[in-house]
């Protein structure tokens, strides 16, 4: 059995993450010992693992609360897992077309700048006038709920 500390050192999370992962559902309640410290297993060990790498390659927590709900069903088609994989791509290469567009925005800003005065800078203008920008590079609004 590991301590909240130890676990988190284990996997790399820090303690209040831990706490909040265990509020929010994803890591179930920790056993307690007898001075009512949290103790935790091997596999709660291997879940916050999982969970901690989904949330390196991107993944929302809603989308981990579903693949962690998938895993605990191994006999089960992993279609589901792949389309939310599927969509979790799909949204890093959007992010990866935005940056792109972003870097040459930057790139011809700076490159158009002359080094002058303020009231000259090219970067101060086109900051100013996104019209005067060569490409959308904007993120786009979020839905509301």
């Amino acid at each position: 059995m590991l301590t909240i500390g130890k676990l988190g050192e284990a996997a790399g999370v820090k303690v209040p993450t831990i706490r909040y992962y265990e509020q929010i559902g994803l890591l179930p309640e920790a056993e307690r010992s007898s001075g009512n410290q949290r103790l935790y297993s091997r596999k709660a060990l291997e879940r916050l693992a999982f969970i901690r790498h989904a949330r390196d390659l991107g993944f929302s927590l809603e989308a981990i609360r579903d693949l962690l709900s998938l895993s605990d069903k191994p006999d089960k088609s992993c279609a589901a897992a792949d389309a939310i994989a599927k969509a979790q791509l799909a949204e890093v290469e959007s992010r990866l077309a935005r940056l792109t567009a972003l870097k040459s925005e930057l790139e011809r800003m700076v490159v158009q700048c002359a080094g002058g005065k303020i009231a000259d800078c090219r970067v101060i203008e086109v900051l100013g006038d996104h019209s005067l920008c060569s490409a959308d590079h904007r993120h786009p609004e979020p839905e509301p709920n």
